[in-house]
């Protein structure tokens, strides 16, 4: 024989339900009450969590916001230190003007201007060229 005793249950155990679809009959106005507290936190923690996921979801989307924020930056400094070079060349263009002839029929008054410096990329010109006649005939057409 084993050691554990065999005898069975008092009934009143038997008949005791502990199971979620137990009535409050039997039980105290107390422990209905802390399982109804229970259930409300419950739902406030499941509001919790579903609100920390949206924060965290919206602090995502801000990090990758700021890291295209944070490469603008980089590219606009880099834009800004090129001004120097950019000043400088305008600057030689300029001491290299040739001056006007005393006899010039343009205005005496007005200022030089420093010599043009454009760069205009020749690799896509034929196809913009095509592209602006083709807009051209269609608006004629």
């Amino acid at each position: 024989m084993s050691g554990f005793p065999t005898r069975p249950f008092p009934s009143h155990m038997r008949q005791q339900s502990f199971g979620p679809g137990a009535g409050s009959g039997g039980q105290s106005p107390a422990l209905v009450a802390r399982v109804n507290e229970k259930k409300a936190e419950l739902e406030n923690l499941k509001e919790l969590r579903d609100l920390s996921a949206a924060v965290a979801s919206k602090m995502e989307d801000l990090e990758q916001k700021l890291a295209t924020l944070s490469d603008g930056t980089e590219a606009i400094a880099l834009v800004f230190a090129n001004w120097h070079n950019v000043l400088r060349a305008i600057n030689m263009a300029s001491a290299k003007l040739p001056k006007p002839a005393q006899g010039s029929t343009e205005d005496e008054d007005a200022p030089p201007l420093p010599q043009t410096l454009v760069r205009i990329p020749t690799e896509h010109a034929p196809t913009l060229q095509a592209h602006a006649e083709g807009a051209a005939e269609e608006e004629s057409g």
